[in-house]
Formats: structure tokens, C-alpha cells, sequence
């Protein structure tokens, strides 16, 4: 029901999804006339009365609306009647909600959204947090990376992959007090085997790309990843617009058109939609709000590889392998919102 579109859009992913997964079921939680229209055997219709808007405040979410798609979806989860929601609706109530019933696993203090970019190889780097935490700690960073190491691993089958952190520099002296902190608990946690730690990173390199995971906090992961999303964009719009100028560059954008096409397709957010909320004791995975039927249908696979992959105990065992250096200073959502 969420999203620009709603199920005009996520209806037709759906039938795509499926089409392409053979063992996969799905779960469509809405309005049910909304969704009568869906016919499939792999598919069962779960009523909620009530949609969470786009603009509703996390408390409307949390609550006022107690029947709405978003929060049955993720009760799902939560009684094991579903592996994985998938969601393009409001990112802070999915949030809110997903840490309110889901709760967050023990040894971390906040689930961190996390998703992949594509970068100069042709292949992704892994980014944490693209903004569910604005202000965090050296512990914090450190947990998204023992995360990201598992998410990394469990969707690529690198069982090693390489985390580096965003700085301004790659040295050591670089950056804020937190982010040294930060550099001297990775580098900590490197040498005691609980991940690949390279160093500091710049944000040049997550689209050379230097590493397969980077981290950071949320607000500098946002507005990272609006950036880049801006930059794409702009590059596309000036080259079209660049080609059409006259009969001479439209001649040469037809001998381009090969390394144009290429260009496009690496550079298609829509093939990187579905961002992991790490952290929880379920999964759960945000759609775009403005994802088409192609950017919905890829949010549903990587929910469904993350599941079939066992993401949650991968998770699990890296955090309990790194807990000695991870605190575990949390507050209790419930304690947070009375």
C-alpha cells in the first residue's frame, strides 16, 4: 500500500517477483478491494484497515494506526508467518514500528539502514547508515560494520569483505574525536578477526571502489547518498541534452549509444533498491517511496535472498564473535515513547 504508487505499481512487481522465483511466496498486506484484483497461488491476501501516509508522524505509525499494512506486515515477521517485509512506505514509521515489535538483537544498541551503490567496477559498495541514526558514537559505528560485514557476506558469499571507514582523510589523525574512536575500535576489532578493517576512506573511494563495506553515520550517509543519486542524474540530463544540440552530436550520440546504454543501466538506482534495516530480530527492507515496478521487484529479491541466506544468523554470529567489544548501552524503545 506504501509508496508514490501504492499496489497500481507494487502489484505488478509482485506478479514479476514471482514469475522469476519459483519457491517464493508472498504475503500482500492491504486494503483488501485494493488488492482483490491479485490472482496467484503463491500469494495470500492479509487484510489491514488503515495505511500509514507518507507524511504521518512516527507516532500516528506507532499509536494511532494499530491495524495499518505496514505494522501487519511486520507482525508477520514477528510471528514467523513471513521470513522477510518489504516496504516503500514511510521510512520512519517503518522504523519505529520495525524496532518497537521486532525489537533489536542483543549487543546492538540501533538498527542502521543499509544498502548498496554502484561503483566504477561494475559492482556495489555496501553503505551504513543511509540515515536511520543522525547522531552516533564510536560503538555504534562499530556495530554497523560487524552488520554490514554480515549483510556483505550473506548477499555475495564474501565471507571477508572489506570495511572501511568515511573520513575526510585516510590517515589516522584525521577526522572528528568520534571518528578516531571509531578508527581505534575497528582497527581493534580487525585484529581480533571480526572483520576485514581498512582503514579510513574518503568519499571518493566508495565509487572507485576501494572496499566492499563502508560506515558511517546517517546524516553523512544521506546526504551522501542524495548526492550521488543527484550527480547520476545530472550526468544522464546533461549528456541528453548535449547530444540533441544538432545533427553533429546527435550523429556522435548514436556512435556513442553503446557506452551510453552501459552508462545507464550501472548507474539505474533501481537495480539497488531494497535497503536492509539491520539489527532487528527480523527482516525488514525499505523500498523507495517513488520505485517503479523494476525498483520494487529488486527490493523483493534482495529481501528474499537475505532470507535464504540466513542473514539473521550471520548477523548473529558475527556480533557474538565481536561482543567483547561491543557495549551494550541501549534504552528500551518502550521506555523512550511513554
Amino acid at each position: 500500500m506504501g509508496g508514490d504508487h501504492g499496489p497500481r505499481v507494487t502489484l505488478v512487481a509482485c506478479r514479476r517477483f514471482l514469475d522469476g522465483q519459483p519457491e517464493a511466496r508472498l504475503l500482500l498486506v492491504g486494503a483488501a478491494d485494493a488488492l482483490a484484483s491479485f490472482r496467484h497461488d503463491r500469494a495470500t491476501v492479509v487484510p489491514a484497515s488503515e495505511v500509514v501516509a507518507m507524511d504521518d508522524a512516527v507516532d500516528v505509525a506507532l499509536r494511532r494506526k494499530k491495524d495499518s499494512s505496514m505494522r501487519v506486515a511486520i507482525q508477520q515477521v514477528k510471528d514467523g508467518t513471513a521470513q522477510a517485509a518489504v516496504s516503500a512506505g514511510n521510512t520512519g514509521a517503518l522504523m519505529a514500528l520495525a524496532r518497537y515489535l521486532l525489537k533489536t538483537i542483543e549487543g546492538i544498541d540501533r538498527p542502521a539502514i543499509a544498502s548498496g551503490l554502484p561503483n566504477a567496477k561494475g559492482g556495489i559498495t555496501t553503505v551504513l547508515d543511509l540515515g536511520a541514526n543522525v547522531d552516533c558514537n564510536e560503538q555504534h559505528l562499530l556495530q554497523f560494520a560487524v552488520m554490514g560485514s554480515a549483510l556483505v557476506s550473506a548477499l555475495t558469499g564474501n565471507h571477508s569483505p572489506s570495511v572501511g571507514l568515511l573520513n575526510i582523510g585516510e590517515e589516522v589523525i584525521k577526522g572528528s574525536d568520534m571518528i578516531k574512536k571509531a578508527g581505534e575500535l575497528l582497527r581493534a576489532a580487525g585484529a581480533a578477526g571480526d572483520l576485514n578493517f581498512y582503514g579510513n576512506v574518503e568519499g571518493t573511494d566508495i565509487f572507485t571502489p576501494v572496499v566492499d563495506i563502508v560506515v558511517c553515520d546517517g546524516f553523512v550517509g544521506n546526504v551522501m547518498l542524495k548526492t550521488g543519486e543527484g550527480v547520476a542524474a545530472m550526468i544522464v540530463g546533461f549528456l541528453r541534452e548535449e547530444f540533441s544540440r544538432s545533427p553533429l552530436t546527435k550523429l556522435a550520440a548514436v556512435a556513442a549509444y553503446p557506452v551510453l546504454a552501459a552508462l545507464k543501466k550501472r548507474t539505474d538506482h533501481r537495480r539497488f533498491n531494497g535497503a536492509a534495516l539491520l539489527g532487528l530480530r527480523g527482516l525488514v527492507f525499505k523500498s523507495h517511496g517513488s520505485a517503479d515496478e523494476v525498483g520494487f521487484e529488486y527490493a523483493l529479491s534482495r529481501a528474499y535472498d537475505a532470507a535464504r541466506n540466513n542473514l539473521l544468523d550471520r548477523v548473529q554470529a558475527r556480533i557474538d564473535h565481536a561482543r567483547p567489544l561491543l557495549a551494550g548501552d541501549a534504552q528500551p524503545l518502550e521506555a523512550a515513547i511513554t
